[in-house]
């Protein structure tokens, strides 16, 4: 059994030493593994955690043991070392040592103007984050001669009233200190807690031998890379610059040169070649032996190459997926590490535009970030004058108050939506990430002036319709104007890594899909099949409403089947082109389930044209209109409940689905389609309805002389169907949690309207996330356990699902994996990071000591 790790204040790095990232840090823990490469490191200590925090709280070490590894004399640099690099730290410090004797030690050295340049650099860099004087009086001057550094040594002492200190004990001491305490302060905590860090996150800090990089010989300093950190490409960057120190190189106007050949000027490669060809020795024994894309920083002295820093290259989302690849498929690490090193959000960002994080950003106002992705365009405020820009090629920005079914047709123009209203399950949320649509809801700080056609932003800002603006939907700002934009980057590497993906996953992956666009999308992205298919988006294409408008106006059920006739060819290809496109996969359609009022106009000018149409008068269809509205229309008549009392919907929509099978079935593949009943509380519902289906189905194989099969089942969205789901399972062959509605109804929320006070519930603790963005697995996750248990208890083969805008969540897929679900479906744009959080949480249970993180 291994021992557990005891810690010294500090250890000298050595590749036999006694040292983990866990108690010195990544750094120091990276200088070691260097260092077990042979390549030439300089001599270095590495301070512990709990040194460090000792040091904030008063107890020093040994300095002078410390120093005793580094000889007469010393010149040293001090660095941060933390767990994770991206939680930042301190900065370096340089040069710790010098002193007036030193000084004139190296002026005979390396000459007197770079021995002085190392003094004054070691002068600011301690008296501004040492001392924490102000800066401005020790500016580097542009000539360090002698003049030059007594004003900085009279400045600092003016500064402190004490000399500048002369014993590197001393300077250390202090440096340390310093170091230390800032690592411990406020503003440093909640900076790195911003970045992911634990509260308690400790820092280590390493004491480095200086590489001077200034004198005789080939002497400088500089950073390299192996691949390009946008696209991960092979390709080798950086600079370098002689006589200079650190990362010099890398200032803007430095001077510093090309590491490869390069017609812009001169170059390492051409000035430097051996260097050069231990350097790039050196990056790729790094490389296989660190397991990882690394910057080097490097220092060369008197032609003596020093290896002084490895770091990860920071890079962007594409280039960390290539990364993973590129390494798996070099055998240097496993295809499972591949997949975890890839954090699903970097999928989610290969998937959209998004703003360039360099871009000035003026930020108009923040909402809810509701479907991810950036876009700009010219704001306009309906349906129909999103479609005219789009049919003048002019991109727009649809703002509205909230969305309603009828709008879907301007969201298929704009090229991104923003409400003032809403919540992250509101239409435009569900709607935008089915389109893959930026999307930001609940902007609740903006005000519409529909008279004016002008939206009004804190402060009083105001923004005509036809002004530019940008939605950010991952972020969830508007911002002003157009920033630069960067474009989705789907390549090779990304399909790679999400077929190894599906090897590792147990559980399936399916879209929620409404239109043909949606399921091609799905397919692309390689969804399973089609896990809910929402029939009442069908209805609001361009020829439908006013069809669907007279269904409603009907006043019999024969009149009302003569109108849906006409409905049903429409359907039956919708129905069969999404066949068409899974290609034999599984399709779940879900019967129509909203109120019907919701395909009614509600204001004037919609009313007058809907009375035109009909032939009827204006009278009288306002007040059929105000006669279906609802106090509650998501619990009111809607779903199964129309099945029930208005049969003809539902009996169109399943011959339409039958008809369809049969069509496909006669070309290809055989399709099993699974047709879903929605809203159910009770077992006699489903009853009623599959009666009412099976005699559709009978019908339509015996007018077709053609046989099929297809499965019915139940969208479990109340609370009492999921306590009866045992006796619901009895008439089901699968039962599908929509978690949307499902938390509404077990909080008593509108999803609609909570956005108002959600954030202040979550800032206050009452909710610990928004239950309509994280599932809710105390409360709603209960019903879902005991609707899952029940309903195998009345049913032992019951297919489970989730199909709820949660499906494509982590904690989500990883609670139907706890419950034995078969699948998820989520949005088409969610479904390869559905799948990859699958995979990744089927390894982590797999193998817990290597990625049980």
């Amino acid at each position: 059994m291994q021992q557990p790790l005891v810690q010294e204040p500090f250890t000298l790095v050595m590749p036999g030493a006694a040292m983990s990232a866990a108690v010195h840090g990544g750094r120091a823990k990276c200088l070691q593994r260097l260092s077990r490469l042979e390549l030439p490191v300089p001599t270095t200590v590495a301070l512990s955690f709990d040194a460090v925090h000792g040091i904030a709280t008063g107890r020093l070490p040994d300095v002078a043991k410390i120093l005793s590894h580094f000889g007469a004399e010393p010149l040293l640099s001090v660095r941060p070392s933390s767990l994770d690099p991206d939680w930042g730290g301190p900065g370096a410090i340089l040069n710790i040592g010098m002193n007036d004797a030193l000084h004139r030690r190296l002026c005979a050295e390396v000459g007197e103007e770079a021995a002085t340049r190392l003094f004054l650099r070691f002068i600011q860099s301690y008296a501004v984050h040492v001392s924490r004087l102000d800066p401005e009086p020790f500016d580097l001057p542009e000539h360090a001669d002698a003049a030059a550094l007594r004003a900085a040594l009279d400045a600092y002492e003016y500064e402190t009233d004490e000399e500048f200190p002369q014993d590197v004990g001393v300077q250390l001491k202090h440096v340390l200190n310093s170091m230390a305490r800032a690592w411990e302060g406020t503003t440093a905590r909640l900076l790195r807690q911003a970045k992911g860090a634990p509260a308690n996150a400790g820092l280590g800090l390493v004491v480095q031998q200086m590489a001077l990089g200034v004198g005789a010989g080939e002497s400088g300093a500089g950073v390299i890379s192996f691949i390009d950190p946008s696209t991960g490409m092979p390709r080798m960057s950086g600079r370098y610059l002689r006589q200079a120190q650190g990362r010099d190189a890398l200032v803007a106007g430095s001077g510093g040169m090309y590491l490869t050949r390069d017609e812009r000027g001169p170059s390492l490669e051409e000035q430097a070649p051996e260097i050069f060809a231990r350097l790039a020795e050196a990056g790729a024994l790094i490389r296989h032996a660190l397991r990882e894309e690394m910057q080097v920083e490097f220092t060369v002295s008197g032609g003596k190459l020093w290896i002084i820093d490895a770091v990860r290259v920071p890079r962007s989302s594409q280039a960390t997926v290539r990364v993973a690849v590129g390494l798996a498929e070099d055998g240097i690490i496993r295809r499972e590490e591949a997949v975890m090193r890839v954090q699903p959000s970097a999928l989610s960002e290969l998937l959209h535009r998004h703003v360039d994080p360099t871009a000035k950003r003026d930020c108009i106002v923040r909402g809810i970030a509701a479907s991810p992705g950036a876009a700009s365009g010219q704001i306009v405020f309906s349906a129909a004058d999103a479609q005219a820009s789009a049919a003048r090629n002019e991109p727009c920005i649809l703002v509205r108050r909230e969305t309603a079914p009828e709008d879907i047709r301007g969201m298929h123009a704009a090229k991104a939506v923003l409400t003032v209203r809403g919540g992250i399950t509101s239409h435009a949320a569900v709607i935008g990430r089915g389109l893959g649509l930026p999307c930001v809801v609940g902007a609740s700080d903006l005000v519409i002036d529909r008279k004016r056609r002008v939206l009004i932003a804190p402060g009083g800002r105001e923004f005509a319709e036809g002004e530019i603006i940008t939605v950010d939907g991952t972020n969830g700002e508007i911002l002003v104007g157009e920033p630069a934009m960067l474009e989705a980057a789907l390549d090779d590497t990304f399909r790679t890594l999400l077929d190894w993906a599906d090897g590792f996953r147990d559980i399936g992956v399916r879209a929620n899909a409404d239109t043909p666009t949606d399921a091609t999308t799905a397919r692309n992205f390689e969804a399973e099949g089609i896990g809910l298919c929402r029939t009442e988006h069908m209805f609001f294409e361009r020829g439908r409403l006013g069809v669907m408008r007279e269904m409603i106006f009907s006043n019999s059920p024969d009149d009302r089947r003569e109108v849906l006739d006409r409905l049903l060819p429409m359907q039956r290809d919708d129905f069969r082109a999404l066949f068409s496109i899974m290609v034999g996969r599984p399709v779940c359609i879900r019967l129509f389930d909203p109120p019907l009022h919701e395909f009614l106009p509600a204001d004037k000018q919609g009313l007058r044209d809907l009375a035109e149409g009909l032939g009827l008068p204006l009278s009288d269809v306002t007040t059929r209109v105000e006669a279906m509205q609802e106090y509650n229309p998501m619990l009111g008549l809607r779903g199964v409940r129309l099945g029930v009392t208005v049969p003809e919907i539902y009996e169109m929509q399943a011959r339409a689905i039958f008809e369809a099978t049969v069509d496909i079935n006669r070309d290809g593949d055989p399709v099993v389609p699974e047709v879903m009943i929605p809203l159910v509380s009770a077992m006699k519902e489903v009853e009623l309805m599959k009666t009412r289906i099976d005699a559709v189905a009978a019908a339509v194989k015996v007018e077709t002389g053609a046989d099929f099969d297809y499965k019915l089942g139940v969208m479990v969205e109340t609370p009492r169907a999921a306590l009866r789901a045992a006796d619901i399972a009895q008439h089901a062959a699968f039962l599908s949690f929509g978690t949307n509605d499902l938390t509404q109804m077990t909080y008593g929320l509108s999803r609609d309207d909570a956005g108002r006070f959600m954030s202040a519930y979550v800032n206050q603790g009452v909710y610990e996330e928004d239950p309509f963005h994280s599932l809710d697995i105390e409360g709603v996750g209960e019903l879902l356990q005991i609707g899952a248990e029940r309903g195998r208890v009345g049913r032992k083969d019951i297919v489970l699902s989730i199909c709820g805008e949660h499906g494509g969540s982590r904690s989500a897929i990883a609670f139907c994996r706890k419950q034995a679900f078969n699948y998820v479906s989520c949005s088409p744009f969610r479904v390869p990071v559905a799948r990859l959080h699958a995979a990744q949480l089927a390894l982590q249970e797999k193998e817990p000591a290597l990625f049980g993180k």
